[in-house]
């Protein structure tokens, strides 16, 4: 950097307003620190009263482009060693205990037996080295339970080996796993539960909300509770209310519904029944969306009582 120009205090104070001009061709760290030692021993930074060494201080910062605490630490450096120098970095860190060859024996150990747990798979290791004689094992052999689940989710197990686990589906016969075709046709409604919330630990009431999915003609009932005392009469007193008959029943995957209770009060009144397939969120999304824009627009968030 070419600052000849600057001599002066006074002039490193209009450089810093704005004012001045210079020219700058710094090509590295090394001639950066240079510069700026000189530029510490050109003004005689160590002479300086305390206001004069805070205006170098922002001119060099400014030039350099260095943190106001890296301009800090190296003034101390100049301090006590009267120069400047990069600092490289000598600290040798942790030694590597588990190398890569120990993580990819850990992948085919689990590979072959399927991920069993921790303590079986460490168990495993201390077979395989102190009765088979498999060198290779020792250090898995003396890895602890914890750090052996850590190594289980590094990056390089993850990116070697990856295994799904799909979703299980459950064995309820109840109802069918389909979204409903009313065909154009009134008569199937979708029925959702919701709730009102609860105040110091006491349950709020209980909202049956049932529209059928063609006129969207909605009936909303309320119980005290969702078991089967307080639901089996509210849907039957709904199913009788709508002026067509039903011909579908279509719900989520909630116990109030999916019971043998609701099946035979459906069977008996000769009503399809269906319930949502997992990761269709759309299967029951017409009440979902009356709960909000239905429900909750009249009766609020507001705690209201069961009684």
């Amino acid at each position: 950097m070419d600052d000849s120009q600057i001599e002066t205090l006074e002039q490193v104070r209009r450089f810093l307003a704005g004012s001045g001009a210079m020219r700058m061709a710094i090509s590295s760290k090394a001639e950066c620190y240079e510069w700026i030692q000189g530029t510490l021993v050109r003004f005689g930074y160590l002479t300086r009263k305390k206001a004069e060494r805070g205006w170098l201080l922002k001119y060099v910062q400014q030039v350099s482009g260095y943190s106001r605490a890296q301009i800090t630490r190296m003034v101390g450096q100049y301090r006590e060693t009267g120069k400047i120098e990069r600092r490289y970095c000598t600290a040798n860190g942790f030694s590597r205990k588990y190398t890569l060859e120990d993580l990819s024996l850990l992948i085919r150990l689990d590979t072959l037996h399927g991920t069993l747990s921790g303590p079986a798979t460490k168990k495993l290791c201390e077979r395989a080295y102190y009765i088979y004689g498999q060198e290779e094992y020792q250090n898995l052999s003396e890895i602890s339970v914890s750090h052996l689940y850590n190594l289980r989710h590094s990056a390089g197990y993850l990116r070697d080996r990856r295994q799904f686990t799909k979703t299980r589906a459950t064995n309820v016969k109840i109802g069918e796993r389909r979204k409903p075709d009313p065909k154009g046709k009134p008569g199937t409604i979708r029925i959702d539960t919701v709730h009102q919330g609860d105040l110091d630990g006491k349950k709020g009431v209980y909202y049956i909300n049932a529209v059928d999915e063609v006129t969207q003609f909605e009936i909303v009932g309320a119980v005290e509770g969702v078991s089967e005392r307080f639901l089996i009469p509210l849907l039957a007193h709904i199913l009788e209310q709508f002026p067509f008959t039903i011909q579908g029943f279509h719900s989520d995957n909630g116990s109030e519904y999916v019971n043998a209770r609701v099946a035979k009060l459906l069977n008996k009144l000769l009503i399809e029944f269906t319930k949502s397939r997992p990761r269709h969120c759309n299967d029951n999304a017409l009440v979902e969306a009356k709960n909000g824009s239905i429900i909750r627009k009249q009766f609020g968030y507001v705690h209201i009582p069961r009684r």
